[in-house]
């Protein structure tokens, strides 16, 4: 967003604060993703019993 030269400074804060919170929450939402990468990964390498139908037994 450009800076608008007819914000007030109040504004300016809440427009400073919003883009922090957003960049901040982008940050994490990277990090999370990565995270759920990192664990399908492991997953494949280690195949679990999902595959199976849960009415079979043996």
């Amino acid at each position: 967003m450009p800076d608008d030269p007819h914000l007030t400074p109040a504004r300016r804060a809440e427009r400073a604060a919003r883009d922090k919170r957003l960049a901040e929450a982008l940050r994490a939402n990277l990090r999370r993703r990565k995270e759920q990468v990192r664990a399908r990964k492991g997953e494949a390498a280690a195949p679990s019993d999902k595959s199976r139908d849960p009415g079979e037994e043996g």
